[in-house]
C-alpha cells in the first residue's frame, strides 16, 4: 500500500519476467478484497488482505471513526477508538501476515522482501479503509467543519491542533478507567472514592493510578510524554457525560474523587454506561455483591382451572409481579420489604453488602405489574420474556401454568387413531393428530402447516372422529375452504369416514337444518355472505382450509370467520407466511386469539426485529412462543415421506427475440422517465406497471400488445419456442405436464398456439366453474389430456395432479412459496415418478436478476419472508434502472 490510500498489487510470478503492478485506490479495491475471502483456492496474501479489509470495515460499521490532519496538512479519517481487545486482535492478525502479503523491501534482504514492523503497515491500511467511507454531509455535522465531508482531500493545517485533541484521548497509548474504593473495609460508613486509573493500550497488563503517573517525573511511569495530556482529554470527555468528574479537570493531580450516595446511585443507574461509551470503564469493589436481579413472575396456583377451554376464553386475570433474587435465590417478602425501605444504594442482605441499582429498588417498592389475561400469561410463559415499559425482561412461571407450558412444549401424549377411520395414518400424520388433539383439548387452536400433499385433510378427519368419542368435545365440525375444494373434502370424508354425515352449506338454497355430529362444508364467500346463519350454532371444531385466505386480518373474510363460535379452531395451510410475519399473526390470532397481542404490538416487538435482523434473539423468542401452535413438516424432512420420488428443479434460460428486445428497451426508456418524475403512490403504481409490462414482453409480445386472436405467435418469443421443445420431448415419452402462468391471457395464447400444432390441452383458471374444474382434474388424471394449462393463483392450491411428472413455470411469481405450492400439485403423496420442474427465465432481463436474488436468498425464501414486487416499488431510481436494464449475456 502506497501513499494517499493506494493499494499496489504485485504479481510475483510475472514480476520476474516483467513489471506486473496494478495500483488501485483503496475505495476501488474494497469490493474486490471483500469478495476474495469467499473465493475457493484463494492465495494466502489475498486472503490476508481480505481479512484485514473485513476487520477495518467492522470497526467502521461500529462507528469507530476519528478526524485527523495528516503530516501533509490534509483532512482525513482514521479508525478509532482502538480498544485493548482490538489492539490485541489486530496485532495477532499482523503476526499472521505472510511474506507474500507485502512488498516493502528492507536493506540487506537477499531473496524475499521482508517487513518486520507489520503492525504499522496493517494499521495504516485500516486507516486508509476508514478514510474511504465517511465523506458524506453527515460528517460535517459530526465534526463542525465541512472539510471532512469533502470527497477530495482538503488542505486544513489550521485544524491540526483541534483534530489532535479530538483523537488523542480516544485512540492513543492510554485508556482511563475509574476504580470505586470504599473508605472503610466493612462499608458501614457508606463513603467511597473513585480512583483514576491509567491503562496502556498496547500492553493491557500495564496499569497505574493517575497519582503514580503524575509522580513519575520525566519518566512518565513508562507511558510516554503524551500520557498526562491523554488522561486529561479522557477526563474532559467523561465530564461531558457525567459532570461530577469536573473537579478533576482543575486539580493539580487528577487522582481521585469523593463519592456520596447520589453519585453512587447515578453510576449504578446510567452514568456508568455513559462513561463506558465515552471510553471510561467503572470498576466496583469485589467485596460488594452486584448479583441482585429482577424477573417478572406470573402468579398461579398449583391446581389448574377445572375447565381450561372456558378459562382461556373467559375474562379472568392473573397476577404479574416483580421477583428479585440474590445470586439466583429469590428474596423473601421480608427481604423485599427491607430493600424497598432502604434509601441508600448499598443495602445489607444475608450478611452481605449489596450494590442496588435504583431501578431494582423501585421494583421492590412497586411490585405489582399490570395483570395478565390467561392468553397473555401463556404467551409470556412460552417465550420466557415480556416487554415492560420498553424493556425486555425474563419471566418466571410456576404452578399449573408452568405444567401447561411443559405439556405444550413436550411431544404429544400417546393416542391411537380412531377405529372409525377407514385408513392407516402414516407415522407423521399420527403425530399430527396427537398434536391437534392436545391443543384442542385445552381450548387452544393451532395451525397445521404441512407441505401440500402430506395429508392434512385425512389428519383433520381423524381429529373429528377422536373428538366425537369424548362427551366433552362432541359436536359438529365446520370446514371453510375455497369453492374448488368442496368436492375434494366431501370425497375424502366419505372415503375415510364413511359412517360420518357430511353436507354442503353452499349455493342459493343452502340450509343448515338440524345439526348432528358430522361435517358441514362451506366456502369463504358463503361465510361472508351468510355470517349470521353460520354464527348461530356453536361448532365443536372450526377449520379454515387454505388459511392464507385470512392472512389479511382486516378483510371481510377474516372478520366474518372471527364471528363464528366454536370450541376450538384449526387452520390448514401449506404456506403460513407468503409475504411477511404479519400474515402469521393473522392466522394464529384467529386460531388462538390474544396469543401474539395486537397487530401493532406484534409488528413492533416481533416482526420488525426478526425481518430486519436487528435483534438475533428475537427470532428464537418468537420461535419458542409459536412453536406449540404451529406444526410444520416438509416433504424433504427425514422420515416424512421417504416413498416420494426425486424432484429436480431447473432454471431454463431463453434469449429474447429481436422484437422482444426492442419492445423491452422501449418500455424501460418510456416508463423510467415517468417514474423519475413521480413520487408516493403514483410512483409505486408506475413501477408495478413497468414490471408487469416487462414480464409480459418476456412471455410474448402478443400478450403485452394485446393483439387480436388471429395474430401470428410463432417465432416471436424465446419462451414459447423453448416450451415447444420441452413439450415435444415430454410427449414423445408419453409424459404429462402442468404449465403454470400467472396471466390467463398468456394461458389462452399458449392454448391457441398448441391447438394450431395439434397438441391436446385443457385450461383451468379462476373463472372455471367448480363442476367443470373437477371434470378437468379427472380427465387429466385419467390420462386423456397430456398438457394442463393452469392459472397460478387459481390452481396453485387444492388440486391433486399426480399424473404429471413435469411442471413448467412459464413465468415467475417471484415468491418461492407460491411457486412451491403450485409444484406440489404434482409432487405430493401418490406421486410415483420423479418430478422435473422447469422455470423459464428470459436472459439479461429483470426476470434474470430476480432469479439471481432468489437463489442468493434461498434461506430467507425457505422461511417465506419475502415481499415480492411490493419491495421492488421501494427501490431508488438508480436501483430500479439497474434491475430492469436489458443486458447482453455472453
Amino acid at each position: 500500500m502506497g501513499d494517499s490510500g493506494v493499494l499496489t498489487i504485485v504479481d510475483r510470478e510475472l514480476a520476474s519476467r516483467a513489471s506486473a503492478v496494478t495500483r488501485l485506490p483503496i475505495a476501488e479495491a474494497l469490493p474486490l478484497l471483500v469478495r476474495l475471502r469467499d473465493e475457493p483456492g484463494c492465495h494466502p496474501a489475498a486472503a490476508f488482505w481480505s481479512a484485514a479489509t473485513v476487520a477495518a470495515l467492522r470497526l467502521v460499521a461500529a462507528g469507530r471513526l476519528l478526524p485527523v490532519v495528516t503530516e501533509a496538512g490534509h483532512d482525513a479519517w482514521r479508525a478509532g477508538p482502538i480498544e485493548p481487545a482490538d489492539v490485541v486482535w489486530l496485532r495477532g492478525l499482523a503476526e499472521a501476515m505472510p511474506a507474500e502479503a507485502h512488498a516493502v523491501a528492507v536493506p540487506g534482504d537477499s531473496d524475499e522482501p521482508r517487513f518486520p514492523a507489520r503492525y504499522p503497515l496493517l494499521r495504516a491500511f485500516v486507516d486508509a479503509v476508514a478514510d474511504t467511507l465517511p465523506r458524506t454531509p453527515a460528517a460535517a455535522r459530526a465534526t463542525g467543519t465541512s472539510a471532512f465531508a469533502a470527497v477530495a482531500p482538503q488542505q486544513v493545517p489550521a485544524l491540526r491542533d483541534w483534530a489532535g485533541e479530538v483523537s488523542a484521548g480516544l485512540d492513543s497509548g492510554v485508556k482511563v478507567s475509574l476504580r470505586v474504593d470504599a473508605l472503610d473495609d466493612d462499608f458501614t460508613s457508606g463513603r467511597f472514592r473513585a480512583v483514576v486509573q491509567v491503562h496502556s493500550l498496547t500492553d493491557p497488563a500495564q496499569l497505574v493510578d493517575a497519582g503514580q503517573l503524575w509522580a513519575g517525573g520525566d519518566g512518565f511511569g513508562g507511558f510516554g510524554p503524551r500520557a498526562r495530556v491523554d488522561v486529561m482529554l479522557a477526563l474532559r470527555r467523561g465530564a461531558q457525560v457525567w459532570p461530577p468528574l469536573e473537579p478533576l479537570l482543575g486539580a493539580v493531580v487528577p487522582d481521585e474523587l469523593g463519592l456520596g450516595d447520589v453519585e453512587i446511585a447515578e453510576l449504578l443507574a446510567d452514568a456508568a454506561p455513559r462513561l463506558a461509551a465515552a471510553g471510561i470503564d467503572v470498576h466496583w469493589p469485589t467485596a460488594l455483591a452486584r448479583d441482585l436481579t429482577a424477573k417478572a413472575v406470573v402468579g398461579t396456583t398449583d391446581d389448574a382451572p377445572s375447565d381450561l377451554p372456558s378459562f382461556f376464553g373467559g375474562h379472568a386475570l392473573l397476577g404479574f409481579d416483580w421477583q428479585l433474587a440474590l445470586g439466583g435465590e429469590p428474596l423473601t417478602p421480608a427481604e423485599m420489604d427491607r430493600l424497598a425501605e432502604a434509601h441508600r444504594p448499598i443495602v445489607r442482605l444475608r450478611d452481605r453488602w449489596i450494590l442496588v441499582d435504583p431501578a431494582l429498588a423501585a421494583k421492590a417498592r412497586d411490585r405489582m405489574l399490570k395483570p395478565l389475561t390467561p392468553m397473555d400469561a401463556l404467551g409470556v410463559a412460552l417465550s420466557g420474556t415480556a416487554e415492560i415499559d420498553g424493556e425486555r425482561v425474563d419471566v418466571i412461571t410456576d404452578g399449573w401454568l408452568d405444567s401447561l407450558r411443559e405439556r405444550l412444549s413436550a411431544p404429544p401424549e400417546p393416542l391411537e387413531q380412531p377405529a372409525e377411520l377407514a385408513a392407516t395414518l402414516r407415522d407423521y400424520q399420527l403425530r399430527g393428530l396427537r398434536w391437534l388433539s392436545t391443543m384442542t383439548a385445552v381450548g387452544l387452536g393451532g395451525c397445521l402447516a404441512d407441505d401440500m400433499g402430506l395429508g392434512k385433510t385425512i389428519t383433520l378427519i381423524a381429529l373429528h372422529l377422536c373428538r366425537q368419542a369424548d362427551p366433552a368435545t362432541v359436536g359438529p365440525t365446520l370446514v371453510v375452504c375455497p369453492a374448488s375444494l368442496l368436492g375434494n373434502w366431501e370425497r375424502e370424508i366419505r372415503r375415510f369416514a364413511p359412517a360420518t354425515e357430511v353436507r354442503r352449506f353452499h349455493g342459493t338454497e343452502r340450509a343448515l337444518g338440524e345439526l348432528g355430529t358430522g361435517f358441514v362444508l362451506t366456502t369463504y364467500g358463503t361465510v361472508r355472505a351468510d355470517t349470521a346463519s353460520l354464527a348461530t350454532p356453536r361448532w365443536g371444531l372450526l377449520v379454515a382450509d387454505e388459511a392464507q385466505h385470512v392472512k389479511n386480518p382486516r378483510s371481510s373474510t377474516a372478520e366474518a370467520l372471527r364471528e363464528l363460535p366454536s370450541a376450538a379452531r384449526i387452520a390448514l395451510t401449506g404456506t403460513p407466511v407468503e409475504n411477511n410475519l404479519s400474515e402469521l399473526w393473522a392466522i394464529l390470532d384467529w386460531t388462538t386469539p390474544g396469543l401474539l397481542g395486537t397487530l401493532p404490538e406484534f409488528r413492533r416487538q416481533w416482526a420488525k426485529p426478526v425481518e430486519a435482523g436487528t435483534d438475533p434473539a428475537a427470532g428464537e423468542r418468537l420461535s419458542r412462543l409459536i412453536r406449540p401452535f404451529l406444526l410444520r413438516r416438509r416433504k424433504i424432512d427425514p422420515g416424512i415421506a421417504p416413498e416420494l420420488p426425486a424432484k429436480t428443479e431447473t432454471d431454463r434460460p431463453v434469449t429474447l427475440t429481436a422484437e422482444q428486445a426492442g419492445l423491452y428497451e422501449a418500455v424501460v426508456r418510456e416508463l423510467m422517465a415517468d417514474i423519475a418524475g413521480s413520487e408516493g403512490i403514483a410512483r409505486r403504481g408506475r413501477i408495478v406497471k413497468l414490471l408487469t409490462g416487462l414480464k409480459q414482453i418476456c412471455n410474448h409480445p402478443a400478450q403485452y400488445l394485446k393483439e387480436p386472436g388471429e395474430a401470428t405467435l410463432r417465432g416471436r418469443s424465446g419462451k414459447l419456442e423453448l416450451l415447444d421443445e420441452l413439450l415435444d420431448t415430454i410427449l414423445a415419452e408419453d409424459g404429462a405436464v402442468l404449465v403454470f402462468t400467472q396471466y390467463v391471457a398468456m394461458a389462452r395464447l399458449i392454448e391457441r398456439h398448441l391447438a394450431e400444432r395439434g397438441v391436446p390441452t385443457q385450461l383451468l383458471h379462476g373463472g372455471t366453474p367448480v363442476p367443470r374444474r373437477e371434470e378437468l382434474v379427472q380427465r387429466f388424471q385419467r390420462g386423456e389430456v397430456p398438457v394442463f394449462l393452469l392459472s397460478l393463483k387459481a390452481a396453485g392450491t387444492g388440486l391433486n395432479l399426480t399424473r404429471a411428472e413435469h411442471v413448467v413455470h412459464y413465468d415467475r411469481w417471484w415468491n418461492p412459496a407460491v411457486e412451491d405450492q403450485a409444484t406440489d400439485r404434482a409432487y405430493r403423496i401418490g406421486q410415483t415418478r420423479p418430478v422435473q420442474v422447469h422455470r423459464l427465465i428470459a436472459e439479461g432481463t429483470v426476470e434474470d436478476r430476480i432469479a439471481e436474488m432468489l437463489r442468493a436468498k434461498r434461506a430467507l425464501a425457505d422461511a417465506v419472508l419475502t415481499s415480492g414486487e411490493a419491495a421492488l416499488t421501494e427501490l431508488t431510481d438508480h436501483e430500479l434502472a439497474e434491475l430492469v436494464e436489458l443486458r447482453s449475456r455472453r
